[in-house]
Formats: structure tokens, C-alpha cells, sequence
């Protein structure tokens, strides 16, 4: 049975020429699990807004819609609401009220069903979902991965037809997030529904999908299996190719004539283990980490501990790390531990009550705010619409000038030359929050960037970015480190991390509980480490990277 058919739609926002979406034609079966995946900015998002009314973008639509055989438009509100399920990026934005148990009611209530229906269905949401131990709970207490957990419950407790996710593991730590993905496949799987699900984290959502859905400057270019759609990517070497999974990204870098597609990481095991013949090495030397040994400190923390208040327990705990000129230190760990809160404590936002920070070896609580922040320090939030004040991202740029010296000249040359590295040339005359995820990512990096800070802080950075602009931002953060800037970085992106990173630190439990280079790091870990470790480390302990199991292969053939 069809649940959706799209035929012809094209779509263009206001003021702009360009379509967002043109010549789409898809059909979704019921039971079918679709991942849509394309480049930041290809038209995932304006599409799947298209499928529920209440969130159809503002703009110029052609073509037609069509939700269980009748046209969307006619489709009874009341219907819509509860046929179809919408999960958002931010958990925090679709939470409407204080408590676990009300807002698991909330959608039953707003939709009329009678107090036996909701405590039956309250019930067994709490139960599916395993919601029991925090049934009680003030939503303020949950993490991240709880709060999108919660959402979904309240959104199945209602018994949609079709559940529509919009990269809802944005902002979840990688362990949080894989939980999550399989309680979507649960679902998927035990209940039936439909699922339609954009993301950029596709390592563990490739595997679970039936179907694969690219997209390429508002037009679908695959539509097929995942290990169809692989080796058609492969083929044509199209960017996207570069977000496939690593199993794929593995054997098409080793075998010249691509034909086998491994997807998961136990099939991808199963491929090395035919290609090196289950032979063991005890160390891969093809990837050697520069040496900073040398290098000054610039950020130290001493002892570190802080509270919110003095009646709440402490959120950072006798936390002390060094961080160095010119370096990339990557700071990861699960949701709530303290990673955001030790970026504040850095910037001088947060005051510890104990310990020390200092920043190029002066104290920073004897540093003004000029000096801290003037040609110094630069921080990009963990939400990049914290800093749009504008109504278009060209005046957004131009205002981070304001305070400036510089002639109006030099002001359009520095916004020329940042626009041209965040490739923002055609958002310049939108707003920010019509962009999408990853392109307000991008425009909010374009302006900590115009300040030239000497310490760079960056929260979650490649949230939303699809794999090609994320060598972009490698490209970057390496200019700028040989530059001898130094960055922070707070990630859940494993893979970016171990890529590009030269330190990697754990933070759990508001302390530090383990910091190596990224190779040993990575190497050391069960979870906390990349598909491409988890593959191959039965054969080379310290493969991290890609690059660095292709490397092996061939060097051992």
C-alpha cells in the first residue's frame, strides 16, 4: 500500500530564482524504511517539510502530493496529526510541557481521546520505550538522548501510519545516538510504521534502511538499495560517495574494479578477512601524527571544579588539561558530562569556584573582556542561531565588522574572502533560519572566523554538515593550526575526530578521564571509536581511520 506519492513537485522559497526542489517523483510504501540523504543544502529537509502541512515551507509550490491515496492539502488536520509523526532536530523544540508522564499525554489530550484511552497508551508507551525510571521526572532532568526518546514515545503513543525524522541524532552523544537509531528500527520492525528519515550520521542508518534516497541540488539522482545505490556513486565518483559507510568507502578503496558493496561493519570485517587472508600485524605505520611536544601552552586548566549553583552537585570535577599551540584538541564524551560547560569555564562565560584557567600563561579571571575576546578568543555556539541578530546572512557578516576599524574597502574584502571559504556565495540574501542545519552552521562559523581569533572554541561544528563541506572545515582548522592557531573542540563526530584531530580527551563525569593522541585514543576503545577500528583491529590494533584500513590492505595484498 502507498503511503506517499510525489509527482512533479517542485518548489521555490521567496526571493530566490532557484529551485529548492524541482522534478521530485518518489513513492513510499508502507513498512519501507527510507534514509534521504544529500549535501547541506540539497533539499532534504524542504522536502520532508512537504509531507505534513502544518510544516510546508512558505514559497512556490508545483506538482502533487499525495498521503494515502488523497491529496495532502484535503487531508483533515486532525488526521494529519495523528497519521503523521514528525520528530524534529532539537528535542528542546518539541517539548511542550514540564513533566515525563503529562507531555507522553499531551498529544493524546490535544486530540481528544478519553482518560482510559490515554493511561492505556501512556502505559504502554513508557513500557516500549522503557520510560518507567524516569516516568516521574521533571523533562529539565532528562539528557539529550531521553528528551528525543520522549518525543518519539509522545509521537507513537498517537499511532502514526508514518514516522518522519529530521536528523534526529544531531545533537546526540554516538552512544545515545545508536540507541536511538535502533529504537527507530524497533519500531520500524515490531510495529510496522513508516519511516522517512534525513540524516548526515549514516554509518548506522544505511545498514538499517530498505531504501536510499540521494539528493543533489533539489533533485533525487538514486533511489535504490543501499548497496545499489553504493556502487552506483562509486561509479559515477560523485562527493556523496564520501558519506557512505565505511565498509563501502573501504572495498571500493582498495579494489579498482567495485563491484562487491560490504555495507555494515560486520560484512566490511568479513571483506578484510577474505582480502589480507586473516593474517595479523602488530602496528600500521602508514599515518605519523606531527609532533608538538615543543609547542607552548596556551589553554591550562589547574584543578578545575564548578557548579551551576550552590545547592546543585558539581558539573565539572577536578578537571586539569593542557592544550598547545597551533593544536586541534578534541574533547568527547556523552551528554551531560560537562564537554559545553568546560568550553565556557575556557572562554571565561563560566567562573570556576575552585582551581585555575589560564590563557597564555596569564590568569583568565585577571584578563579583561577586550582582551579576552579582541583578535583572541573565538567561540562558536553549540546552537549557530545564538548568533544571527540579522535579517539576511550578508548583513549578519557585515555586522560582526561593526566594531571594527577597517575601511568599508577592507570589510568587503574580509567578508569576500571568508563567504568564498564557507561557500556561502548563494545564501548571502537569505535568512539565517531559512537555511538549513548545516548552512547555519557554516554561516555561524563564517563569523567567528571574521574575527581572526588567536584560540578558536567550537561546540558540536560539523552538527548538520554533510561530509563534503566536513573536509572543507578540516581544511580549515589545518590552515588555521599551521597558522598557529589553536582550537577546541567539543565533537560527538568520532570519525571527524580521529580524521583530524591531534588530541582526543574523555570527558565523563565532569572530569577528564583519558587524553592520548587520536591514533591511541581511538585505538584503545570499544565504542568510542570509528566503524573503521571496529573493523579491522582484529588484524592492526591501531587502525583508526580509512584511509588508514585502505592503506593496510594495499600495503599487505
Amino acid at each position: 500500500m502507498e503511503i506517499y506519492r510525489i509527482k512533479n513537485l517542485n518548489f521555490t522559497y521567496p526571493q530566490t530564482n532557484k529551485k529548492a526542489l524541482e522534478d521530485i517523483n518518489i513513492t513510499i510504501n508502507s513498512g519501507d524504511f527510507v534514509t534521504i540523504c544529500g549535501k547541506s543544502g540539497s533539499g532534504k529537509s524542504t522536502l520532508i517539510r512537504h509531507l505534513k502541512t502544518i510544516l510546508t515551507p512558505h514559497g512556490k509550490k508545483e506538482g502533487e502530493i499525495l498521503f494515502l491515496d488523497k491529496y495532502l492539502d484535503e487531508v483533515d488536520h486532525h488526521i494529519q496529526v495523528s497519521k503523521i509523526g514528525y520528530v524534529l532536530q532539537s528535542p528542546d523544540n518539541q517539548i511542550v510541557t514540564d513533566k515525563v508522564w503529562h507531555e507522553l499525554a499531551f498529544g493524546l489530550e490535544s486530540l481528544g481521546y478519553d482518560s482510559k484511552t490515554i493511561r492505556l497508551r501512556v502505559a504502554e508507551m513508557a513500557s516500549f520505550f522503557g520510560i518507567q525510571t524516569w516516568f516521574h521526572k521533571n523533562v529539565s532532568e532528562l539528557s539529550g538522548g531521553q528528551k528525543q526518546i520522549l518525543n518519539l514515545a509522545t509521537i507513537m503513543a498517537m499511532q502514526p501510519s508514518v514516522l518522519i525524522l529530521d536528523e534526529p541524532t544531531s545533537q546526540l552523544d554516538p552512544i545515545a545516538a545508536s540507541e536511538f537509531l535502533e529504537t527507530i528500527k524497533k519500531i520500524n520492525r515490531e510495529l510496522g510504521t513508516t519511516i522517512v528519515i534525513t540524516e548526515h550520521r549514516l554509518e548506522e542508518v544505511i545498514p538499517m534502511s530498505d531504501r536510499l534516497v540521494v539528493m543533489d541540488d533539489g533533485r533525487i539522482i538514486a533511489d535504490d538499495s543501499p548497496k545499489e545505490v553504493g556502487v552506483k556513486l562509486s561509479k559515477l565518483k560523485h562527493s556523496m560517495f564520501s558519506s557512505m559507510t565505511s565498509a563501502m568507502q573501504i572495498s571500493a578503496g582498495v579494489e579498482s574494479n567495485y563491484q562487491s558493496c560490504p555495507v555494515t561493519v560486520k560484512e566490511g570485517r568479513q571483506w578484510i578477512d577474505g582480502y589480507m587472508g586473516r593474517r595479523v600485524i602488530s602496528k600500521n605505520t602508514a599515518v605519523i601524527k606531527s609532533d608538538n611536544t615543543s609547542k607552548d601552552i596556551v589553554i591550562k586548566l589547574k584543578e578545575v571544579w564548578f557548579k551551576y549553583d550552590k545547592n546543585l552537585p558539581n558539573t565539572i570535577k577536578d578537571l586539569s588539561l593542557e592544550v598547545k599551540e597551533g593544536e586541534l584538541y578534541c574533547i568527547v564524551g556523552g551528554n551531560g558530562t560537562g564537554k559545553t560547560t568546560t568550553l565556557s569555564i575556557i572562554s571565561g562565560m563560566r567562573n570556576p569556584y575552585r582551581g585555575k584557567v589560564f590563557i597564555n600563561g596569564k590568569d583568565i579571571s585577571k584578563i579583561s573582556n577586550k582582551e579576552k575576546f579582541e583578535n583572541n578568543l573565538g567561540v562558536l555556539p553549540q546552537n549557530p542561531q545564538s548568533l544571527f541578530v540579522k535579517k539576511t546572512v550578508e548583513l549578519d557578516l557585515y555586522e560582526m565588522l561593526s566594531d571594527t576599524k577597517l575601511s568599508k574597502e577592507e570589510k568587503t574584502e574580509k567578508v569576500k574572502r571568508i563567504v568564498a571559504i564557507t561557500e556561502l556565495n548563494h545564501l548571502l540574501s537569505m535568512h539565517p533560519y531559512d537555511l538549513s542545519g548545516g548552512e547555519q552552521q557554516r554561516a555561524a562559523l563564517a563569523k567567528v572566523l571574521l574575527l581572526e581569533p588567536k584560540i578558536l572554541l567550537l561546540d558540536e561544528p560539523t552538527k548538520g554538515l554533510d561530509n563534503f563541506f566536513k573536509e572543507k572545515l578540516a581544511d580549515i582548522l589545518k590552515s588555521l593550526t599551521s597558522q598557529g592557531v589553536t582550537i577546541v573542540m567539543v565533537s560527538h563526530d568520532i570519525e571527524f575526530c580521529a580524521k583530524y584531530g591531534d588530541t582526543c580527551a574523555m570527558v565523563f563525569d565532569g572530569s577528564i578521564i583519558s587524553s592520548n593522541t587520536t591514533k591511541e585514543f581511538f585505538s584503545g576503545n570499544s565504542f568510542y571509536t570509528t566503524a573503521a577500528n571496529r573493523m579491522a583491529r582484529h588484524i592492526c590494533s591501531d587502525v583508526v581511520t580509512i584511509e588508514d584500513v585502505i592503506g593496510l590492505c594495499k600495503a599487505n595484498s
